[in-house]
């Protein structure tokens, strides 16, 4: 497995906290040209310096993985790939420079090309049915919760407080939300036959209408949205105001986010529901079990469980569609998700398709040697009339394979020889011989042979001009 590096995270923390070279080695009692071979990677870094790193720096040691940057490079290695931007050579060394040496000129790129997708796709004719042409804030949504690794203590804390007065065990939690909402609210909850909706409210009678067809689970979580609608909406603003939106759109979908981990902080307060995920080793139906919630509900909540001072194992979380469209995303693990366009096709997570309701495993390898335990389950969202076909996704989480002890889901798995090589997509996947391959990676040439035929559908070789570290 490929040794990790850190000197690029080094040094950019370095950099936040406005120190120079000279200054923080003085610091950390090493001499400046050690830092400098550190930060260059040309050095390895001892068990007490990462420690004395950690507290110089006020960061705690998964700060120092490194997944940060990995997450940048993966984008700026997709958006560089672009045939479109005319790029034929981009070494990856020249990547992982950028991404280490000027961390906000690359976010900017990326937000740049997000931008430039957008208008490109918007200037090409995709409009809705009214004409009306069709944006996209949701990358802007998802990396708001990206980038504050889906934790909010605002938002557990107003939660924590709420359930402290409602005093409630999991199996009393709903009547108890019903309760408050009533009492507290004049709001009283009714279920029976919507049509195609699952929710509706009317503020003006004070009447909460829940389908049917919900779950019992899940008219507890919609209870819950509503109860923090009502007395969290000051935090949530809070929260969304210093991140200045750049639309409307994109403030309404972080503000129903923001609604939504509010409504399963207060189902799943963190340290008991901390707590039961050690116990229970991670084990997804049984704490969807244990808190009367649903698989995804539960299995998103475990992704959140980054609080500075008691953090759970990180675990990234993802929802797909059949089509491969994800609507979902959150990586505390450090995964680093293609942005645009699908995922590896011997990923667990389109296989978990074939088996609803079957949570399947995998140990995954990306390219670069970084290994993760993954697991996925097939779920079906219900219907509301006769003849439609149920909504159905896969829910998708995995950890670092230096976690996988802690995860139920690891055992009598031989860790060491189960590893699935897969990659970020096909365009930046250069594992050759895949019989799963869509298509041949951007950087390299193809190499066909009508005299010979291969596993891969795509045969290519690498472009000998780029150069690699």
């Amino acid at each position: 497995m490929a040794r990790p590096m850190i000197g690029r995270t080094i040094r950019r923390l370095r950099m936040e906290k406005g120190l120079t070279q000279q200054a923080l080695a003085v610091r950390l009692g090493i001499s400046a040209s050690y830092l400098n071979l550190i930060e260059h990677d040309q050095r390895a870094v001892t068990a007490s310096l990462l420690i004395k790193l950690g507290e110089t720096l006020a960061v705690d040691l998964p700060s120092l993985s490194g997944s940060r940057e990995r997450q940048m490079e993966a984008g700026l290695r997709e958006v560089l790939s672009d045939p479109l931007l005319g790029l034929e050579e981009m070494p990856e060394g020249e990547i992982a420079t950028l991404a280490a040496s000027a961390p906000n000129a690359a976010r900017a790129m990326l937000a740049l090309y997000r931008a430039w997708r957008v208008a490109r796709e918007d200037a090409s004719g995709i409009a809705l049915p009214t004409g009306r042409r069709m944006l996209l804030p949701t990358e802007e949504a998802r990396d708001f919760f990206h980038d504050r690794a889906n934790h909010f203590h605002q938002l557990e804390s107003i939660a924590e407080q709420i359930g402290g007065e409602l005093r409630a065990s999991p199996a009393e939690m709903n009547h108890a939300i019903a309760e408050r909402l009533r009492r507290t609210h004049g709001l009283t909850v009714h279920v029976g036959p919507l049509g195609a909706s699952l929710r509706r409210y009317d503020p003006a009678s004070r009447r909460l209408d829940l389908s049917e067809a919900l779950p019992r689970e899940s008219r507890g979580f919609q209870m819950a949205f509503q109860l923090m609608l009502l007395e969290a909406r000051d935090v949530v603003e809070s929260v969304v105001a210093p991140a200045e939106p750049s639309s409307q759109e994109a403030a309404s979908l972080i503000r129903l986010g923001l609604l939504n981990y509010a409504a399963a902080a207060l189902l799943m307060p963190y340290t008991p529901f901390l707590e039961a995920a050690q116990e229970l080793r991670h084990e997804v139906e049984a704490l969807a079990a244990r808190f009367g919630v649903s698989f995804e509900q539960a299995g998103h909540r475990l992704s959140t469980l980054q609080r500075p001072d008691a953090r759970g194992v990180p675990f990234f979380f993802l929802r797909v569609d059949p089509a491969g469209n994800v609507d979902k995303r959150f990586s505390a693990a450090g995964f680093p998700f293609a942005r645009f366009g699908g995922s590896c096709p011997k990923w667990i997570v389109h296989q978990a398709f074939a088996t609803p309701a079957t949570t399947r495993v995998q140990v995954a390898q990306l390219p670069d040697g970084a290994t993760f335990l993954t697991f996925a389950r097939a779920i079906a969202s219900p219907t509301t009339h006769w003849g439609e076909p149920a909504p159905v996704h896969v829910v998708a989480m995995g950890c670092d394979i230096g976690r996988a002890a802690e995860v139920v889901y690891a055992d009598g798995i031989d860790l060491g020889a189960a590893a699935v090589g897969i990659g970020l997509s096909c365009r930046l996947c250069e594992r050759a011989e895949c019989r799963s391959r869509a298509f041949p990676p951007l950087e390299h040439r193809l190499a066909l042979d009508p005299n010979e035929d291969g596993a891969s559908p795509w045969r290519f070789e690498p472009n000998r001009r780029l150069v690699r570290p």
